[in-house]
């Protein structure tokens, strides 16, 4: 009888102990928290590639979908637009998300960049793959090139669609970089930030929503992609532009992945202004800054810096 009294003095204590401990942290932060999980997060400038936010970004990760970003990058840089492109066999009935293309059938370049980007159609990923690479090891071995070129350093891409492969991940800092080399490209730019187009002709006219519910619902949102497969867990890549500042965020693994990058891109906007680097003072050794470097025309590149607007002290210096 003294040994069951003691036992539940203890259970009732640590049972306060709980009730204070949770009473500490508000009901949205704990939600957050939970929802957020071992999600991995990055938000990132894309002129100067300066992070302003991360969770675990180095911490490698299947991109699912998200994939199809530098996918759609190495296309642009390959293909001309308006290239026609028979669908192989190959990429009629590849598994998951599709456009239902049929072998044969014929579209543009273009068009099949819609449907990649838009509708996230693995069998377009398939078509554009062979059309630029030949094959699917020749056009991943394209994607890898390009991801180093990017800085992308703790990457490995396998397919041009993201269908899961235990030898394909990334990190979310790498694909911060990956997306905000893929902004620079205008093509890029005006595919992802559409909201809905109608493609082919025919038996082949189709009409593409954009999956990426950003555009329209948060102030600025323009790009980028989904994804989503059971090792993967819920991926989003936003992009969103304010001010002057284009910013890009990755969340892999995130179930809340709309709230969690909604929330995380406000608060770098709401922290965070461009400002002219030669308005900044000179940084002294040791201190934190800007790095810039002078162009043949003596201009600052870049010409703009995210800087913060309350604490933080931040100069320029000058790099070769």
């Amino acid at each position: 009888m003294r040994i069951s009294l003691r036992l539940r003095a203890a259970l009732c204590a640590l049972f306060l102990l709980f009730l204070c401990v949770s009473a500490a942290f508000p009901a949205d932060v704990r939600g957050e928290a939970l929802a957020a999980g071992g999600s991995k997060e990055a938000v990132m400038e894309v002129s100067t590639g300066r992070v302003m936010h991360e969770v675990r970004s180095r911490e490698r990760a299947y991109p699912a979908s998200t994939t199809k970003i530098l996918t759609a990058l190495v296309v642009l840089e390959t293909l001309p637009l308006e290239l026609e492109v028979t669908v192989p066999r190959e990429a009629a009935g590849v598994e998951g998300s599709s456009v239902y293309l049929r072998e044969g059938e014929t579209l543009t370049v273009e068009e099949l960049l819609y449907a990649l980007m838009l509708r996230s159609g693995n069998d377009a990923a398939v078509a554009l793959a062979l059309a630029a690479g030949g094959s699917i090891p020749a056009f991943a071995a394209m994607m890898n090139r390009r991801a180093a070129a990017c800085g992308a350093t703790d990457s490995r891409f396998l397919n041009p669609h993201g269908l899961h492969d235990d030898g394909h991940y990334t990190t979310a800092y790498d694909l911060a970089l990956i997306t905000a080399e893929a902004y620079r490209n205008r093509d890029f730019r005006r595919i992802v930030s559409t909201r809905s187009v109608t493609v082919g002709e025919g038996e082949s006219r189709r009409y593409l929503a954009n999956k990426n519910k950003l555009l329209g619902t948060f102030e600025g949102a323009n790009g980028v992609k989904t994804g989503f497969t059971t090792k993967s867990g819920r991926c989003l890549v936003g992009g969103a532009y304010r001010d002057g500042m284009q910013l890009v965020s990755v969340v892999l693994d995130r179930y809340d992945m709309w709230e969690g990058t909604k929330a995380a891109l406000e608060k770098a906007f709401r922290d965070y202004e461009m400002r002219d680097v030669l308005s900044l003072p000179l940084a002294g050794a040791g201190e934190r800054a800007a790095e810039v470097r002078l162009d043949e025309r003596g201009d600052p590149v870049p010409a703009r810096y995210p800087v913060k607007k309350r604490g933080e002290d931040i100069g320029v210096r000058f790099v070769k």
